[in-house]
């Protein structure tokens, strides 16, 4: 070895700090928005806004059963198989086992690749040619090594797009969840409404036969009788609209669930009008747990990958390879060490000229990375706005409910009134409908305000991640 060679330790030492290098940009998280607080929940000193800070997308942190704020056992037990039932759930499921089996086969580049060949071969001809034999059995291998990031780049772009997957699959079980309950909800409002309808359609037949009383004893006039009449009719009408509107509900939590809507049955129960009280200062730092914020977030990560991986075609690519074997005309002979072949390569790879493709690949993706910032934070800020919406619904709805109580109860008063009135001869029964009407508008109404009370505190959960009372971390 000639003395200004290199040494196979130096060498080595090479190699690895070629390997050290990476043409991808340093990753960091873009800022968002951070209020201190919600400006619906806030005190006054506590609305302005703390600016652009990096967010912490914290999407793996606990959410809990969210659901069992409303102290519903059958909700309950209805969402737990939410995530074993329903298909969009499974979809998501495979589309993350998808991801994972991507990640492994991009970690998989980074190692050498070994395979093991064999041969056998005859030859022989007309004449006097001889037939002969040659068997063949080697091991080779191949590396590239990844002097400029390029295989490690698509390592972290693969793992951020597992990740991005994963809030993906913890949005679509959020979605479905929350779809649930809504659903679930309305059919219980529903079943109010049809109770509702049914003792009104009761009270409606008994004023229909005093009307027919009246009239019979040439009290009333016909115009009272067909009044009576049509005012019932109607009622009935809304009855029947309301058992379509439930069988609808009922099929969609089938397909929630992932049954056939023909093997499923949601018997009328007891409507739990229970509203999770919000807590008086609901802290921003929630919202990092939405998984649709974490999903946008790593997808910024995996197109700064992409601009490593661009980048490193400005650089040479190489490849080493090896085998070793042997080689004889018999299978006896095959494995004597006078018959071994082996060979060591080095290879290398440089594009000079493509007319500006990489420099308008290593563009195209930084203009990528650019649309996936903006999309984050684009994200950040509807969730935001989601979030006060939610708020501001809840605090107006509560004040709604309360009036809509108060207005049904004089409702009720104002019917009986003008029924007993109307029995007294004192009113006509063009005024009795009139009032009847505005009474069983306003109980339907009533149980609207408590039916949306219980959806916006859904879509509040579902804005903030997954609820706000799951354990500190």
């Amino acid at each position: 070895m000639s003395k200004y060679a290199p040494s196979p330790r130096y060498s080595l030492l090479a190699l690895a700090l070629l390997t050290a290098c990476s043409v991808t940009p340093t990753y960091k998280t873009p800022d968002t928005p951070q209020p201190a607080a919600y400006k619906e929940t806030a005190s006054d000193a506590d609305k302005a806004a703390a600016g652009w800070a990096a967010a912490a997308p914290a999407d793996m942190l606990e959410r809990g059963p969210w659901w069992q704020l409303f102290g519903d056992p059958l909700l309950n037990q209805l969402a737990e198989t939410i995530e074993v039932n329903n298909q969009n759930v499974a979809a998501a499921v495979a589309s993350y086992a998808q991801a994972r089996a991507l990640v492994a086969e991009q970690r998989a580049s980074l190692f050498p690749s070994v395979d093991l060949n064999g041969s056998a071969t005859r030859t022989g001809g007309g004449g006097n040619t001889q037939t002969a034999n040659q068997y063949r059995a080697n091991i080779g291998a191949s590396w590239e090594p990844d002097v400029w990031g390029r295989l490690r780049a698509g390592v972290g772009n693969a793992s951020a797009s597992l990740q991005a997957s994963a809030a993906d699959l913890a949005a679509a079980r959020l979605s479905a969840q929350g779809e649930l309950a809504t659903n679930y909800f309305s059919l219980r409002q529903t079943d109010a409404e049809k109770a509702l309808l049914d003792a009104t359609v009761e009270g409606y037949e008994r004023v229909l036969q005093i009307t027919q009383n009246r009239f019979d004893a040439g009290i009333a006039a016909k115009s009272d009788l067909l009044q009576a009449q049509t005012q019932l009719a109607s009622a009935r009408i809304d009855q029947i609209t309301l058992v379509r509107q439930r069988a609808t509900l009922e099929h969609a939590i089938a397909v929630l669930l992932g049954k056939a809507a023909s093997d499923f049955t949601l018997a009328p129960a007891e409507w739990k009008a229970v509203v999770p009280d919000v807590p008086a200062g609901v802290p921003s730092t929630l919202l990092q747990r939405r998984p649709d914020i974490a999903a946008a977030e790593r997808r910024v990560a995996a197109a700064n990958e992409q601009i490593g991986i661009a980048r490193s075609a400005y650089f040479p690519s190489l490849n080493l390879t090896g085998s070793y074997g042997y080689g004889a005309a018999s299978t006896g002979g095959l494995f004597n060490a006078s018959n071994n072949l082996w060979s060591l390569g080095l290879s290398a790879a440089q594009t000079l000229f493509d007319a500006g493709a990489t420099k308008a690949r290593v563009s195209g993706a930084e203009a990528a990375r650019d649309q996936a910032i903006a999309n984050y934070r684009q994200t950040v800020l509807s969730a935001f706005a989601d979030v006060e919406n939610q708020l501001a619904a809840t605090r107006t709805l509560a004040q709604q409910q309360d009036l809509r109580k108060a207005a049904s109860e004089a409702a009720d008063q104002v019917e009986v009134q003008m029924l007993n009135r109307y029995r007294a001869g004192q009113v006509s029964y063009s005024d009795v409908v009139t009032a009847q009407q505005t009474a069983l508008t306003a109980r339907r109404a009533l149980v609207q305000a408590q039916a949306d009370r219980q959806t916006t505190a859904i879509a509040l959960i579902q804005s903030l991640g997954g609820g706000w009372h799951a354990a500190a971390q």
